[in-house]
């Protein structure tokens, strides 16, 4: 099965079921968007060649689901684009991926300009909005509306879909090569996981530059029909709820964060919602019980990654409903493996680990990239006894359940024992002022590492030596002394990528001097 086969496919069940809604309320049927996604592969056969790298630089709007399908359709590798990065950053990634067409919209084109000497292989750039009065680009609209509806020759399974850029959150990005089979693959996981349904509206929220997006083509499969959020707003999300009737949605823990603070959170009947998905960073579980308390028994999540094309852990709201019932500690955990992934812990000789021994989560199955663009080194290392090292440390209980306890990058080792940052920040949370934490290690002559928190609190609430005081003290409280943070740090936002995660570099960049 392939990428377009999933609009083919439900546009001939399904020709005039709306597939998607659109932040200003835009409605397009399955057959519409066949329509479009064949015409924009068909515009893209007179541009590129076969497996050319188009590159799209836009928010969560109908072309970039066009993209997601017609650019595959055409045996092309659509290349994300985060819109948060600098103009330069952005470059970067287009040059390294050698784009032949950047397919752009509007309000960022200037910006792109400004540094076109830097991706000089491009050979198109077409304009997603108003064109008019531009020279030396083409107009999405003029283009896709000339272009035939007519099939294309089709791709293998094993051919090139997407390139996602992994969140450089280490250092430069790396291009991990999605394959049509590794997507499809990740699509069935979860369905299978997540109950997804034919009756279902999902409201997707997250950036479609990010993974997430397969959120969007799982539930096209399954001839789901999809809002979208343009980007995401607290507000916005629980009017879309409850003007849809929306049955299924994915939130990361910031955007959770903010929808449970929101002053007409209460004004808003959500219970439509069935399966409240959330992910792409640790969700602290003191935020979690207030999620479960405001939304009921729907909530669910997975763990998963760029390399992954998707989750490969899911973890239920069966299990969730455990947790409320007295099984408090599977609020932590992330879940046990999908139906086509193979999930172990293992040391550093790829053994696997007993159960409640800390190793590193190391994944098979056909949903993994194929691997990074140009990157044969980074490949093979990645891939060091033939399972994909995610740098995930965790541990797995005697049922089963996985439970992230950090990135290996970011484990702090202090006088010669190891600290897990999550376990520290999840006891930080328990002070009710703190809205973000994050747990970093800077150096020490003495020690190695010292442990450091950095902390944003929440609105109306500020910081300050006596706040400090009292995180240190409920970290000693309940913490072994070398866990504990020697200094706390506050700063008004903690800096994170676009799918929520903290860029916990950039912190040991700022507070290390």
């Amino acid at each position: 099965m392939l990428m377009g086969d999933i609009l083919e496919l439900n546009a001939t069940k399904y020709p005039d079921k709306v597939a998607l809604i659109t932040d200003e309320g835009r409605e397009f049927t399955f057959a519409e968007l066949r329509d479009r996604s064949n015409r924009l592969a068909n515009a893209l056969t007179g541009l590129a060649a076969t497996g050319d790298r188009i590159a799209i630089l836009a928010e969560n709007i109908v072309e970039y689901v066009d993209a997601y399908y017609g650019v595959p359709t055409a045996n092309m590798a659509l290349v994300f684009l985060n819109y948060r990065l600098n103009p330069h950053e952005l470059a970067w990634i287009v040059n390294d991926a050698n784009a032949k067409v950047l397919l752009i919209e509007r309000h960022y084109l200037d910006a792109m300009l400004a540094v076109r000497d830097q991706f000089p292989k491009v050979e198109h750039i077409v304009v997603i909005g108003d064109a008019s009065g531009l020279s030396g680009v083409s107009g999405y609209d003029a283009l896709t509306a000339a272009a035939s509806t007519a099939p294309l020759p089709r791709p293998t399974e094993d051919d090139i879909a997407w390139q996602l850029y992994t969140s450089g959150t280490t250092g430069r990005p790396k291009g991990a090569m999605l394959s049509h089979r590794s997507l499809i693959t990740a699509l069935l996981n979860a369905i299978i996981a997540y109950d997804v349904r034919q009756t279902d509206s999902h409201l997707y929220s997250f950036p479609m530059c990010h993974v997430a997006g397969y959120l969007i083509t799982q539930h096209h499969l399954m001839g789901a029909s999809v809002v979208l959020q343009r980007a995401f707003e607290a507000g916005k999300w629980l009017e879309h709820v409850e003007k849809y009737g929306c049955t299924t949605g994915g939130l990361a823990p910031t955007m959770m964060n903010f929808v449970l603070q929101h002053p007409k959170l209460d004004e808003h009947d959500t219970d439509t919602m069935r399966s409240l998905l959330y992910g792409a960073a640790a969700m602290p579980v003191e935020l979690l019980k207030r999620a479960i308390e405001r939304f009921g028994p729907v909530v669910c999540s997975g763990f998963g990654m760029t390399e992954l094309g998707g989750n490969v852990l899911y973890h239920p709201k069966s299990d969730h409903v455990r947790a409320t019932q007295g099984e408090e500690h599977l609020l932590a955990a992330c879940g046990v493996p999908m139906a086509f992934a193979a999930v172990k812990v293992v040391d550093e000789n790829m053994n696997e680990c007993p159960p409640r021994e800390v190793g590193e989560i190391v994944v098979k199955g056909e949903q993994l990239l194929k691997g990074y663009w140009n990157r044969a080194e980074a490949t093979e290392e990645a891939f060091k006894g033939g399972w994909f090292h995610t740098g995930d440390m965790a541990w797995r209980d005697e049922e089963g359940f996985f439970y992230i306890v950090d990135r290996m990058k970011d484990m702090i080792i202090t006088g010669g024992e190891n600290v897990y940052s999550r376990e520290v920040e999840e006891v930080i949370y328990v002070h009710t002022g703190v809205s973000e934490a994050a747990i970093i290690g800077l150096p020490d002559e003495v020690w190695g590492e010292r442990v450091v928190a950095v902390v944003a609190m929440k609105q109306g609430i500020g910081g300050g030596d006596a706040v400090s005081a009292e995180i240190i003290k409920i970290c000693r409280e309940r913490l072994a002394g070398y866990k504990c943070p020697k200094q706390v740090f506050f700063i008004g936002e903690l800096p994170k990528n676009v799918s929520g995660k903290i860029l916990k570099r950039e912190l040991r960049d700022q507070f290390a001097g």
